[in-house]
């Protein structure tokens, strides 16, 4: 007997069974990717934020970078007093850089197809320079669910403009295939 529940704010889709062990997993299961999800969101937007406060409010063009970069060093050494490791300047010229490379991710209200990819995938895709070949990363890395690994060793081998040049696309790919298997 299968009887569909309606779930306040349709956070989890559920569906009964006559199994109740397999009902609690799913439960438990589907809340905890959706807590995932959630917390992901949150952290790929507060540094898109903080990205676009940098550049915005802070750097404004080229003409006051040296001053934005004494202001980032000095927010630096604050966040990190405050909150920990985490605001060096490194991250907050991250930050930056993600913010100017995927300026329009959160314009939609859902955001593009890749704002669902975590801040560890746009780390990696901050580092290609190529804007096709990072939304085509972008785009893929989304597409076939690829691990963080398997994002950086395909940046790092070139994949996409591989993939470019070749006649046997079907043959790179399985080669990436095999490659990454165990990421």
């Amino acid at each position: 007997m299968n009887t569909n529940v309606e779930t306040r704010n349709s956070l989890i889709e559920f569906t009964k069974t006559d199994d109740i062990v397999s009902d609690m997993k799913h439960i438990i299961e589907t809340s905890q990717k959706n807590a995932y999800q959630a917390i992901n969101t949150a952290l790929v937007y507060r540094n898109w934020l903080m990205g676009h406060r940098i550049s915005e409010e802070i750097l404004r063009g080229d003409k006051r970078a040296e001053y934005g970069g004494q202001v980032i060093k000095k927010l630096s050494k604050e966040l990190t007093r405050i909150y920990g490791k985490e605001f060096t300047k490194t991250n907050l010229y991250s930050f930056y850089k993600f913010y100017t490379m995927f300026p329009e991710i959160f314009h939609s209200l859902r955001g593009k197809f890749n704002s669902f990819l975590s801040w560890t995938h746009y780390r990696a895709l901050i580092q290609v320079e190529d804007k096709n070949a990072r939304e085509w990363y972008a785009r893929e890395a989304f597409m076939e669910t690829w691990s963080v690994r398997t994002l950086q060793r395909n940046v790092s081998s070139q994949y996409y403009y591989r993939m470019l040049k070749t006649q046997r696309k079907d043959h790179v790919k399985k080669e990436m295939e095999s490659l990454t298997a165990e990421y």
